[in-house]
Order: structure tokens, then C-alpha cells, then sequence
């Protein structure tokens, strides 16, 4: 199963584009043995639109627009469901294990994701109750994605 991971903002070079690309390596090294790959990552500019409502709706079009038509998504949001890192794996498993073909994990901007992202959403899935940079967010969500794959290949990595 392909993974997406589609963000509005751009990492800066330095320690958080390192450390999202040091998890993204690490995932997309490992997703090949259970079937969890290729792992890509996409960066869209934030909009410039004057009204957090209208900026939301505007950036989701862009993600949405990018996303493959076989890809299923995983909206980031903070009203979203928190789950545990064996729950995120097992989540993972039964998209890959129903045939699903792709799945896009969005991020949306400063304003969080449009309404429209949201009711295409297989799943809102939410980091935790404290607000994250977005950039933190993708560590974050690159990192639990290296651990969801190495809990379900059985690899010593999560010890939770």
C-alpha cells in the first residue's frame, strides 16, 4: 500500500527537515517488507488568502487535488481520534489488508484543514491534545509511522 503524506507549509532547512526526512528514510526502508510503500511527502504553500476560513478551504483543494484517486485518507485534526501506537499500527494493517490501494495522511495549515478534507476523511486522527507546529506534526506523524511499521514487523524499535 502507497503512503502519502501531503502538508501545506515548507520545512526550513535544518534539524526539522533533517529529522522528518531521518524518519521518512527509516519508514520507507522498512514499509517495503510489510508492504507499506513507497512512502512519499509533499509540500504546498500556505494560501494567501486574507480569512482563516477562506485559507483553510482553499489550501484543502490543493491537497486534495494532489492526492491519487486510490488513496484513502488520514486527516490530521485535533478534534480527530487519539489512538496508541498499537492501535496507529493496527490501523495501518487493516488499510493495507482490505486492498487499499493508497493512503494520504493530510496536514493542513496554521488554520487546520478545510471543511472539505475533513468530510473525505476515512479517519481523523489527532497527534494529542497539545497544539504542535506543523512541522513538529509531520516528525511526529513520520516517526509513529517508522513505529507502526516496525511493531507490525515484530522489530525490537517500539518497546511501549
Amino acid at each position: 500500500m502507497r503512503l502519502l503524506i501531503a502538508a501545506v507549509g515548507k520545512l526550513k532547512h535544518g534539524p526539522e527537515r533533517d529529522l522528518y526526512a531521518h524518519y521518512l528514510g527509516r519508514a520507507e526502508a522498512l514499509g517495503r517488507s510489510v508492504s507499506l510503500s513507497p512512502l512519499t511527502s509533499l509540500e504546498f504553500p500556505e494560501s494567501k488568502a486574507s480569512s482563516a476560513g477562506v485559507r483553510s478551504t482553499a489550501e484543502a483543494k490543493v491537497l486534495l487535488a494532489k492526492v491519487p484517486p486510490t488513496h484513502k485518507f488520514i486527516c490530521l485534526d485535533p478534534v480527530g481520534k487519539t489512538q496508541s501506537s498499537e492501535a496507529f499500527a493496527q490501523t495501518l494493517a487493516k488499510f493495507r489488508d482490505n486492498g487499499t490501494a493508497g493512503l494520504a495522511f493530510l496536514i493542513g495549515g496554521a488554520d487546520g484543514l478545510g471543511q472539505d478534507a475533513r468530510d473525505k476523511a476515512n479517519l481523523l486522527l489527532s497527534l494529542g491534545p497539545m497544539v504542535l507546529p506543523h512541522g513538529l506534526a509531520r516528525i511526529v506523524l513520520a516517526e509513529q509511522l517508522y513505529r507502526a511499521m516496525t511493531i507490525i514487523a515484530g522489530h525490537p524499535y517500539h518497546r511501549g
